[in-house]
């Protein structure tokens, strides 16, 4: 058996190569912390549309602790040379540890410590959330688990985006910069049609990706940072405005299509219930109030669409908000002004889908044994401030509302308003008998708040009050346009507040006012607890006012007011049997602005509709007209310039300089149309050169001629005696507008063109300006 033995080494031989080191050595000499940093920050980017649907108190915890958890712990594992299983069961705990804290504080032990019910809601809220987001309506604040939604994005995004870039070999580690932008998709698809277009998150998420791209690969040069950023602004631009373009001006997002919206459109009239709620529950207990303010009323429904039968609820498709009800979230946004107050509701008996209300509601919370359910149920309409339960209102139901009451306006304050300017459905199917009774009745009433109150004492003191019951004065029920008829022109004027809303609501419509009818409970005293029944449903009309928002009028007669035979007998010899048609109306009946205020007549709305165009094209121009604007300003700059010297010329105090200034508007001319005269020459010896220099006669005639006498003018106003006057100086520079433009007719198109935006005259006189005053500083 022979040995075998190795040879050292020559002498000045090189040492075998190392072993390639492991992952976690790469690792290492990556810059993996940078790598978070700039994909963490896209991804918050990408997550801040979120936060209007959550709110910023609530959403912006949530999403940046997921992107610090997942950019944090790819990272790390990276560094430390750790398995995707590993990093992917980490964040799965540290998900279950923070999220009690960040995402369910409302489950979880002291608001903050992981419980079995935090943990539960977590964990289903992976794939269950997404739904949650999208049929609550905003704000969603931080009820249940439905924060799970941002903190699982950040978490995932963030996190698989740094896996990749720390993970990857090679220029191909670039491509985790599509995930944030993946996830601006998913953060504007899950937001809200009313929430801003995220533009300025998306220019600084597509700056800084790209500057990272072109680093990670090597590419990062000055001048193409600045190309990238000019394309990212035109493109992201672009696409943030370019759906305002479209018909309706609205976002698609994806609530609208995963839960149908609640329309009214398909119910009944609820003021057609009116007379059934005093028929039938005359006497029965509906509902419990406790802690309503003085002077607030119990909203069950609000109608502002007449379609000549019965006034409705518009359906979503009718009006811009009014008939639009949605689930809501934890709290609700109201733009309403006035004392808060909070409410308690108990509902006894109510045979309707729609909630009793007061004022705009904040927020609604339900207790007992269906809160839940109730609570998926709620739809709320926060313009008229009406709730609805889609499934009907059940008997027992109790919740707790916390309201805003907006105070009724002083009566001077109403008397110095102008109309509001509220788009409600135009009213179809008004009898004749309105606009000439509300013109007889409001005659002598100049402003709008006189107007509405004019209509609603009106036909308080003129009518009387009749439920149509037994031993009452017969009064039919209905409120179409066959009962206002019979209302305004019978014998007699007789009907209960379903009647009267109507006619005043049109009347009032009629006369320019934007109004609607209200259907609900007014308690005729208010303490602690307040129970109403059937005979307390009262029906009014509101009227929006500019900068008072919306205010009730009561046009219905007393109970008390009730007909008697002798009115009857003097109401029958005073008036036929026929109205006769009001005389002309005064001046002062005319509508308020003449009738410029009425918000339902077409040309107004087409004049919306084009300011609406306008504001659409101005926001695309300026979120995709950066670049333009830097091309465009040096062009701008030496028009105005032009522009300027011009004017002062034209302006001078001395008319000798004024006609002096229009020769040197003339030789600008030929300087900026490359035939400049010799500095040295006389006015006669220019003339000859321009002559020379524009051999052809354009459209506008002889160039020669028109300067000759230009030339022989200036010389005899510079030497001859005394002041032109100003007719001279005026025909002088209409001389001197013709001059120019034969010149300019007399060269190639193109060269006119280039001798607008020429600066050769300007550098001239700048450079001459310069020369005086340094002569003189050395004389």
């Amino acid at each position: 058996m022979t040995a075998t033995t190795t040879a050292p080494a020559p002498a000045g031989a090189r040492s075998p190569r190392p072993a390639p080191a492991g992952p976690r050595s790469a690792a290492r000499r990556r810059p993996v912390w940078v790598d978070a940093a700039v994909l963490g920050t896209a991804t918050f980017l990408a997550g801040l549309p979120l936060l209007l649907v959550f709110g910023l108190a609530a959403g912006l915890p949530a999403l940046a602790a997921g992107v610090l958890l997942g950019a944090g712990l790819s990272a790390l594992g990276a560094r430390r040379g750790w398995g995707g299983m590993v990093t992917l069961a980490l964040a799965l705990v540290a998900y279950l540890l923070v999220g009690p804290f960040v995402a369910a504080p409302t489950l979880a032990t002291a608001g903050a410590l992981p419980s079995v019910e935090s943990t539960t809601a977590l964990l289903r809220g992976v794939v269950t959330v997404w739904k949650e987001v999208l049929t609550l309506d905003p704000e969603l604040g931080a009820s249940g688990s439905v924060l799970a939604a941002p903190l699982l994005l950040g978490l995932l995004i963030a996190g698989t985006s740094v896996s990749i870039a720390t993970r990857v070999r090679g220029p191909h580690a670039a491509w985790a910069g599509l995930l944030p932008v993946a996830a601006l998709g998913v953060a504007v698809l899950l937001g809200t049609k009313e929430s801003v277009a995220p533009v300025a998150a998306g220019v600084v998420m597509a700056l800084l990706l790209l500057g990272w791209v072109a680093w990670r690969r090597g590419q990062l040069a000055p001048r193409r940072v600045v190309a990238l950023a000019l394309v990212a602004v035109a493109v992201v631009g672009a696409g943030a405005a370019g759906p305002l373009l479209v018909a309706d001006r609205q976002r698609f997002v994806l609530r609208d299509e995963m839960v149908p919206p609640f329309d009214p459109d398909e119910l009944a009239s609820p003021l057609s219930a009116f007379r059934s709620f005093v028929k039938q529950y005359r006497e029965t207990e509906l509902l419990t109030v406790r802690g309503l303010p003085d002077g607030a009323r119990v909203r069950l429904a609000t109608m502002d669409a007449f379609n000549g039968v019965v006034w409705k609820v518009a359906g979503s498709e009718e009006s811009e908000g009014s008939g639009t009800f949605r689930r809501v979230g934890d709290t609700i946004t109201t733009s309403a002004e006035g004392p808060r107050a909070r409410v308690e509701v108990e509902v006894h008996e109510l045979p309707m889908v729609w909630l009793p209300t007061v004022g705009y509601a904040e927020r609604f919370t339900f207790t007992g044994p269906d809160a839940t359910e109730l609570t998926r149920e709620l739809r709320y309409n926060d313009l008229t401030g009406t709730a609805v339960l889609v499934d009907g209102v059940p008997a027992g139901t109790t919740f707790t509302a916390d309201v805003v009451v907006p105070e009724r306006p002083e009566e001077a304050e109403l008397a110095a308003a102008r109309v509001g300017t509220a788009r409600l459905p135009r009213e179809t199917g008004v009898p004749d008998a309105v606009p000439l009774y509300a013109g007889e009745i409001a005659q002598a009433a100049a402003t709008p708040a006189e107007i509405a109150s004019a209509l609603a004492d009106g036909l308080a003191e003129r009518g009387y009050f009749s439920h149509g019951g037994p031993d009452e004065e017969p009064s039919w029920s209905g409120h179409g346009a066959d009962r206002i008829t019979e209302l305004l022109t019978g014998k007699i004027m007789v009907g209960d507040g379903e009647q009267y809303a109507s006619a005043m609501a049109l009347m009032a419509r009629k006369m320019g006012l934007p109004a609607r009818v209200v259907m609900g409970f007014v308690p005729e005293e208010y303490s602690d607890e307040i129970t109403f029944t059937g005979d307390d449903i009262e029906a009014w009309v509101e009227v929006e006012f500019a900068g008072r928002g919306w205010v009730a009028f009561d046009p219905t007669p007393d109970e008390s007011r009730t007909p008697r035979t002798d009115e009857q007998e003097q109401q029958s010899a005073e008036d036929p049997q026929v109205r006769q048609p009001p005389p002309p109306l005064a001046e002062p009946v005319e509508p308020p602005d003449e009738d410029t205020e009425q918000p339902s007549t077409q040309p107004e709305q087409d004049q919306e509709l084009d300011g609406d165009d306008w504001g659409a094209v101005l926001l695309v121009a300026g979120a995709v007209g950066i670049p333009l604007i830097a091309l465009l300003t040096p062009v701008a700059l030496i028009l105005a310039a032009k522009r300027r010297r011009r004017r002062r010329r034209r302006s001078a105090p001395d008319p000798v300089a004024r006609v002096v200034g229009g020769w040197d508007e003339l030789l600008d001319e030929a300087r900026d149309l490359r035939h400049p005269a010799a500095e040295t020459a006389t006015r006669r010896e220019t003339a000859l050169h321009l002559a020379s220099a524009f051999p052809r006669a354009g459209r506008r005639g002889s160039v020669g001629a028109a300067v000759a006498g230009l030339a022989a003018s200036a010389d005899a106003v510079v030497f001859g005696p005394g002041q032109p006057p100003d007719e001279h100086v005026a025909v002088y520079w209409a001389e001197v507008d013709a001059a120019r433009a034969a010149m300019r007719a007399a060269v190639p198109r193109r060269r006119r063109l280039r001798a607008r935006l020429a600066v050769a005259s300007l550098r001239h006189r700048r450079h001459a300006a310069r020369t005086s005053r340094k002569a003189r500083r050395r004389g």
